[in-house]
């Protein structure tokens, strides 16, 4: 595997001079947004540990894979933006419909920031955010604003991850992409592990909020204001007061069982 590798890394090196290579990479990082499957970070860690500790070329890698990057974003942006229309139509034909895209409309408003900067980390995040932002509706100055941070941490990550592995093994090129690449898929199984203990967090929380419904502040006084000791039956003790008056409050009953009128 070395080998290949060897080889892979002595073709490469030698485009390095060409400007060409800028192209390359800026066309791959700005497909990516639409189409998943391009190779966009693994290209800019590749070219990134090729280039090695030479700072201006690393510079100007994270300029132009950020630029491509977020050239494709708003692509995408604006083709959800343009077909959005129709698709919401349709997603509004009934009331189940409308309540479906409220809520969708709610989570990208609530949730712009996260799905924006951060879902470029997760398979296929880039196109779900630029085309869910985009069929909503979301300012699009925001957005660009938005996108272009996350496209600057993007490329940051992605040149700082390949210098790690070119500075470490200059001479050793093949070395250095294998040590790029261990330390990516790190950082994305952090991450993925992270979303996912969240995740099951915010699921046992709104689990344990279900379990208990009635979990209220102690019941009001005689006048409804908090703080105050609820009326006092006659001839009942006051621990078993609270809950019989409580059930009858919510039954609809008198004191005495029967229905009230």
């Amino acid at each position: 595997m070395l080998d290949l590798l060897h080889r892979l890394t002595e073709v490469l090196q030698g485009t390095l001079g060409s400007p060409w290579l800028w192209v390359v990479v800026f066309l791959v990082a700005g497909l990516d947004a639409l189409l998943p499957f391009m190779p966009s970070e693994t290209t800019v860690i590749t070219v990134a540990v090729l280039i090695g500790p030479d700072l201006g070329k690393l510079a100007l890698l994270a300029v132009v894979a950020a630029g491509g990057a977020l050239a494709g974003d708003y692509l995408g942006y604006w083709i959800g933006r343009g077909a959005g229309p129709v698709a919401l139509r349709r997603l509004q034909q009934g009331e189940r419909g409308r309540e479906q895209y409220l809520w969708a409309r709610a989570k990208v408003e609530r949730h712009a920031t996260a799905l924006i900067v951060a879902g470029r980390y997760l398979p296929g995040g880039r196109v779900a955010s630029a085309l869910a932002t985009g069929s909503m509706r979301f300012p699009a100055g925001r957005f660009a604003a938005l996108d272009a941070a996350g496209t600057s941490i993007w490329a940051g990550y992605s040149v700082l991850i390949g210098y790690i592995g070119g500075a470490n093994f200059t001479e050793q090129p093949a070395k250095g992409l294998l040590l790029a690449f261990a330390l990516g898929l790190l950082t994305v199984a952090t991450i993925e592990a992270v979303r996912r203990i969240r995740s099951r967090r915010a699921v046992l929380r709104l689990r344990a909020r279900d379990r208990d419904p009635f979990d209220r502040p102690a019941e009001r006084g005689d006048g409804g204001g908090p703080g105050r000791p609820g009326a006092e039956l006659p001839g009942v003790d006051g621990e078993q007061a609270g809950p019989a008056h409580r059930q009858g409050a919510f039954l609809g009953t008198c004191d005495d069982g029967r229905p009230e009128r």
